[in-house]
Parts: structure tokens; sequence; C-alpha cells
């Protein structure tokens, strides 16, 4: 077994650690993690640390899950990959059926990443007008202080100034509108209207530039990298209202928040329905739902687009140039959709969102004391998330909160002055509260 500076000591020689300044490694050494246990993580010395962001968010039901093991184990006796062009299998194909059954929307392609996935969404968008004749329907529009990946499509539509301006000369100019965040609402301006006053922006830009743009992409109800920024779902049901209304596709980026995060399956179904004339009551469904992360339960890297009938029958025809030629040597892979078919299985059989309804209303009042400390701003909720803003933070706040909690027992990161906690759902309330007086232990040092 390797001990931590072993393991250490090669980690600063071999490995490039993401979004990580590699020096600050010589400083704040990562965790030398050796296993892990539902939601904790064990190093090479034993030291047990709860995972509290769900290790970048993909951990839904706990490391080395019994009954997700034994889906990749008796998927490793079938068949392990095979290429999905030309080639079919039974893992991929039950994940599509269900994934359509859940969301709406049909004939999923496959990714390897959430990156990916938004690359896919977008070509998939721009080249479904290009095939109706609208060539100059090729703009995209987004979210102020959205994230949607850091590949190069990807990252023109994400408003990131970190991750996006050293790269900047590659990018495609994307433009983005105000975001609803609740945190920027007027005093005494309730969410649901600032969420609505920042539609009225998103009109006004449509109304001028519809006839260039292919699609709005967003982050439902909640901008991660924006450090857990939530907003009214009111402004997802404009938003679907304006894009019928003036013919620019809706992408739901659910990489983050799908399967469960935000206390439905997918962030969408919180959104109001539209009720329609003529037409009854029609869901608030997007054109694209971008999936990831959770969607194998933090086990292997797969994901997922699905979009409307009308979409892929615009790619369906003699001409191979008119298919949708995107690739991934990985897609579909068997061993990642037996994953993702465990993770549906346990959402079904264990009652996984009524289960995190109650677990989420007793999370919360352990939070408390939390929620009400002096350094505290802009306490916020939904679903499994918690978050909030540190008033005083000053530079270096987050590797400060990091280090310190990692002390107590935590592997926390803070996104620049925002901290939020994101458990994986099979944590109990004894952990939570264990979390709950780290973070206030943390707080409560005024050199942090």
């Amino acid at each position: 077994m390797a001990t931590d500076n072993d393991l250490l000591s090669r980690t600063r020689a071999a490995v490039w650690h993401p979004c990580t300044q590699m020096k600050e490694l010589e400083a704040i050494p990562p965790l030398p993690v050796a296993r892990g246990e539902g939601p904790w993580l064990i190093d090479t010395d034993g030291r047990r640390y709860l995972d509290a962001i769900s290790s970048w968010w993909v951990n839904l039901f706990g490391h080395c899950n019994p009954r997700i093991n034994a889906a990749i184990t008796d998927q490793l006796g079938r068949i392990e990959h095979v290429m999905l062009a030309g080639a079919t299998h039974a893992p991929v194909v039950e994940l599509s059926e269900r994934l359509a059954k859940l969301t709406g929307l049909g004939h999923a392609f496959y990714g390897s990443d959430g990156a990916s996935a938004t690359e896919i969404a977008l070509k998939m968008s721009a080249h479904f007008w290009r095939s109706q004749g609208q060539t100059q329907k090729n703009g995209f529009i987004s979210l102020k202080n959205g994230y949607h990946g850091e590949t190069v499509g990807a990252l023109s539509v994400t408003d990131i100034p970190l991750f996006k301006t050293t790269y900047a000369p590659l990018l495609r100019p994307s433009v983005q509108v105000p975001t609803p965040d609740a945190r920027l609402a007027e005093p005494g301006e309730s969410a649901e209207a600032f969420a609505l006053r920042c539609a009225d922006a998103l009109e006004a830009y449509l109304a001028e530039h519809a006839a260039t743009t292919a699609a709005f992409i967003v982050e439902p109800l909640v901008q991660g990298a924006a450090g857990m920024a939530m907003y009214h779902p009111a402004y997802l049901q404009r938003a679907r209202e304006l894009c019928d209304r003036y013919a620019v596709h809706l992408i739901a980026d659910e990489i983050a928040m799908g399967f469960g995060r935000t206390g439905t399956l997918f962030a969408f179904e919180q959104a109001p329905p539209l009720a329609l004339a003529g037409a009854g009551i029609k869901t608030v469904r997007p054109d694209f739902i971008c999936l990831s992360k959770g969607i194998t339960g933090g086990y292997l890297p797969l994901s997922a687009v699905l979009t409307t009938d009308e979409v892929y029958a615009a790619f369906y025809g003699d001409d191979t140039a008119r298919g949708f030629l995107h690739s991934h040597s990985y897609t579909g892979n068997p061993l990642a959709c037996r994953a993702a078919l465990a993770v549906l299985d346990i959402f079904e059989q264990d009652d996984v969102l009524a289960a995190n309804r109650a677990k989420a209303a007793e999370f919360t009042a352990v939070l408390a004391e939390v929620s009400a400390h002096p350094r505290v701003r802009h306490f916020r909720h939904l679903g499994m998330i918690w978050a909030f803003d540190v008033a005083d933070a000053a530079p270096g706040f987050a590797a400060r909160f990091h280090h310190a909690a990692l002390a107590r027992g935590v592997f926390i990161r803070p996104i620049g002055r925002s901290v939020y906690v994101m458990p994986p759902y099979v944590t109990q309330a004894d952990e939570m509260r264990g979390l709950a007086q780290a973070v206030q232990a943390c707080l409560d040092d005024p050199a942090i």
C-alpha cells in the first residue's frame, strides 16, 4: 500500500491535476485517497473524510455501492466495450429507452463527459437549422455567470472569466443575457419577480436576434460554478414560451443538476406548466437535455443528449452528410450504461426522491446554526444542495477553508467565497451533524 508521502511525491512528478495551479500542491497537497465507503473517502493512513461535494457532484449513492458494483461486475463477464457505429448492445438500448420515458425526449446520443454533451447539443441545434435552410441561425445565447464545460464550443457559451479569458481567441462569440440569480434581486423584490424581469431581457434579445439564434442554453434552477446560484423556476417557464415564440431551441444543461440534486429527477420538471390556447397543458420540456455526472452514480464517464423527434427527423435520410457525423470512441460504453441502469434501478426501488425530501428537511434543520452565523450571507437550499456566501472572505479564502475542513474530516471545496454542500444521498443525519460542526468551526476561525 502506498504511503501518503510516496503517493504525493509521485503525483507531483507525474500527474497534471485539473482546475489546479500545480505549484499550490507544494503547500496544500491533494488528499491521497486509498478507498471509499459510502459517503466517506479514506486516505492511505486510514483517516476518513466526509465527501461533502460528492466528488465534484457525481456520486449519488456512495463509494463502492454494492448494487452498482454488482451491475458492472456482471457486465464485465459479457462485453466491456464495442463501438456503437455499426453495432449495438442491450445496456445502451435499455438505457436509451428508460431515459426517453423519463424525459419525454428520445434517441439518446452518447458522449464521454458533460462538455461533450454540450458540444453535441450545440452542433445538433445549428445543424438542424441548416437542414431547414436557415443557415443564418447559428448563434447561441446563455446566462451570465453560466458554466457549460471547457472544450472550445462549450467554453464559448460559458461565462466564467477564470476559465474563459485565456482562451478567448479560440472561441466563437456568443451572447449572455442577465442571470436570474436571486442574490441579485433588488431589496424587497421577490425571486420570482426578479426572474421574470430577467426574462424580459431575454425576450428583448430574441425579438431582435431570433433570426440568427439557434439555441438558448441554460442550467435549470442552479448555476453551479457561479457558486450554486439559485433562481425561481418561473424563469424556465418564460424561457420555454419565448423560445417557442421566436423559434429558438431551448437546451437544458442538466449535467450537474439532473438525477435528483434539486429535489426532482430533473430540474426543469419544477417549472410551472405552460397553458397553451387550444392545446391544453404543455410541460416545460426542453428541446435538448444534456446529462452526465450523476448518470452513472460517479462510477464511469458517460454523457447523453436527448432531443425531440422533430430534431431527430431532420437528420434522417439517404445523404450521409445529412446525418449527425459526431463520434466518441467510447460512445455508449456497456459498462457505463450498466452503471447508469443500476442508478435508475436504485431511484425506482428505493423511492429515492421521496427519501431525499425527508432528508433535506432534516439536514436543513441540522444546518440552522450555520445559516445563522454572522459571517454567512444568502444561505440557500434546494433539494439536496445547500450553499451560502461568506461576507468577509479575503483572498485565498477557498483554499484556507478547504484545508481547515480537511483537518476536521470533511472534504469540501468552496467556489470563491461561496461554500456549498452537496453530499451523496446515502449520507445520514449524524454524518451531516459532523459536517455542520466542521463548517461552523471553520467559520468561527477569523484566520480562514
